[in-house]
């Protein structure tokens, strides 16, 4: 094995026992005993998630008072507001709030977050809602710590359901019910739902108690039909892709792949996207980015319309709006990135990566975070600054809680909120010496053996000889991938080039041989790391099947690589 790898643990005998049980490959065994699942019983619900195993709603605190406010503004006849962040959770979870609401006959009025505004359900987005006639409002991805917000709706007679799943700071809510996991008398089984998943089970909820009292109106509602929207949200928004998240996500990839919503289905053709088996690969590189660039560079309003368009016609206009400013978004997120990764190099022996300049786009800065991480390998902010403040975003890795992180850093912030693999910022130019000191150094203490130090986990050492379509098909079944959930990676020790040839404008392609195995591989934006023909090589990659012009083959993604130690 190579020096570089770390072989996650898993009891060999049980892995062989459940090979046999199963029917399966001994790496895919290997790879379900390490993730937990070590006998046929609980491997089998694993591999075949069911809507029904999703565990009841007991413990959601504030689920039932939800319920009752919004049963009775159905019959009172009330106006109620949604209002949603602007990234891909915020604009679905909106989009099934309204979506319910409408269902059951009621007037809704939406409005989302704008980033010029900042994060979060602002006092004058309250007070746009209540002069507009809204008794009622709802928010998605957002109000946990909107107090201000929420206690100036309550003051003039109207209550606010907040729909959320960021950290929730100590002492009382002005909500009229808080639906947020992370409440401290939430008893709930899992808290890992994102806010998409919190509003469907609302939905549900709802339908139920209208079930119970034998209102013909519940038959309206079919929260199943909006699966696709909460596939959307959970998987761009970096939750894990566990337990409920797992159920929901594998059955909102059904639907979605089906396109019957016609904003999908446009937005699928701009990004030829044919319908049938859309993945979580297709949602984070190919639908989520066009959602998210409304609220990047314009108004999240238009991207939520899209979603709630009921006409091919208007749903095909929207999603050209979309693209368009996608486009001008891919733009702007190159100049970034190349400054951005400039100015990481000079930081390249630090524990995190903390970046900011004037002119960054604060539309673009979370992606070129992500991009930094996947890169690096450790924790990162980068932050755009516009006269004097700056906004930007974090992404994580290694088991940095992000949460913890900033909390650390709270003195010398003007905001942050968000989860643990994600979160937000906004930071006084000023201060953000004082800020990178303090999160590098809360970085630094969590990383004790230093940055780089652990080795690449990888889940099973192969031979290129190993890897053909069926273990490929079987390794699929561990989806949908995600964060906790993620894609098997196969550790292939001295494997020798043959060739390679850039693709695209920075991709690689190599043929790799291992004695008479041969397979093909694709390393996505690796083109300016390339080995050359006849390197020897340890690789780590996921295999995969192309389907490309109907013939079925093999094909591997390399994830990772680097020359071989001794003889070659």
């Amino acid at each position: 094995m190579a020096d570089a790898w770390q072989l996650r643990t898993a009891d060999e005998d049980k892995a062989r026992a459940l090979a046999a049980a199963l029917g399966t490959r001994g790496l895919t065994a290997r790879i379900l005993v390490a993730r937990g699942f070590v006998t046929a019983e609980s491997a089998g619900r694993f591999l075949s998630p069911r809507l029904g195993d999703l565990r009841p709603p007991v413990g959601i605190a504030d689920l039932d008072r939800a319920v009752e406010r919004i049963v009775g503004a159905v019959a009172r006849g009330e106006k109620v507001g949604v209002f949603a962040d602007y990234d891909v959770d915020g604009i679905t979870s909106a989009a099934i709030l309204a979506l319910l609401l409408r269902s059951l006959g009621m007037e809704v009025v939406t409005r989302m977050a704008k980033r010029a505004s900042g994060y979060g359900f602002s006092p004058d987005d309250a007070t746009t809602l209540v002069e507009r006639g809204c008794g009622l409002i709802l928010t998605g991805d957002c109000g946990t710590t909107d107090q201000e917000s929420l206690a100036s709706c309550r003051s003039r007679g109207v209550d606010v359901i907040v729909i959320d799943h960021h950290h929730v700071p100590s002492g009382v809510t002005q909500a009229y019910a808080l639906l947020n996991s992370h409440r401290q008398d939430d008893t709930f089984a899992f808290k890992g739902l994102a806010s998409c998943g919190v509003a469907f089970y609302l939905a549900a909820a709802v339908r139920t108690r209208l079930r119970a009292e034998g209102d013909s109106r519940a038959d309206a509602i079919d929260p199943r039909t909006w699966l696709d929207l909460v596939a959307l949200g959970t998987v761009a928004d970096l939750v894990p892709l566990t337990h409920e998240n797992r159920i929901l996500v594998a059955a909102g990839l059904s639907e979605l792949s089906a396109l019957r919503r016609p904003g999908l289905a446009a937005l699928a053709e701009l990004a030829g996207l044919p319908p049938g088996g859309l993945g979580t690969t297709q949602v984070s590189f190919r639908l989520a980015p066009r959602l998210n660039a409304a609220g990047r560079l314009g108004d999240a309003q238009l991207a939520l319309e899209l979603l709630l368009a009921d006409d091919l016609a208007r749903a095909r206009e929207l999603a050209g709006a979309l693209e368009e400013l996608n486009r001008e978004r891919q733009r702007i997120q190159e100049r970034v990135w190349a400054e951005a990764l400039a100015a990481a190099e000079t930081q390249a022996d630090a524990p995190a990566l903390v970046l900011g300049a004037p002119g960054w786009h604060q539309g673009v800065v979370g992606i070129v975070a992500a991009k930094l991480v996947d890169r690096y390998g450790k924790p990162t902010v980068v932050v755009g600054f516009a006269d004097g403040r700056g906004r930007g975003s974090a992404r994580t890795t290694g088991g940095f809680d992000l949460c913890e992180g900033l909390e650390r850093c709270r003195a010398h912030l003007a905001g942050f909120g968000g989860h643990p693999m994600a979160a937000g910022v906004t930071v006084d130019e000023a201060q953000f010496p004082d800020f990178r000191t303090a999160f590098l150094a809360a970085a630094a203490q969590h990383f004790a053996n230093g940055p780089g130090a652990s080795p690449m986990a990888v889940d099973a050492v192969a031979s290129l000889a190993d890897l053909d379509v069926t273990l490929a098909e079987e390794l699929a079944r561990l989806g949908p991938f995600g964060t906790d959930n993620g894609e098997p990676l196969l550790g292939l020790p001295r494997v020798r080039v043959r060739s390679t040839r850039v693709v695209g404008a920075s991709h690689l392609q190599l043929t790799l041989a291992h004695e008479e195995a041969v397979s093909e591989a694709i390393a996505f934006g690796m083109a300016d790391r390339d080995p050359g023909s006849g390197a020897c090589l340890d690789v780590i990659v996921t295999p995969e099947v192309d389907d490309f012009r109907g013939r079925r083959k093999i094909r591997l993604r390399l994830r990772h690589f680097t020359r071989s130690l001794g003889r070659q």
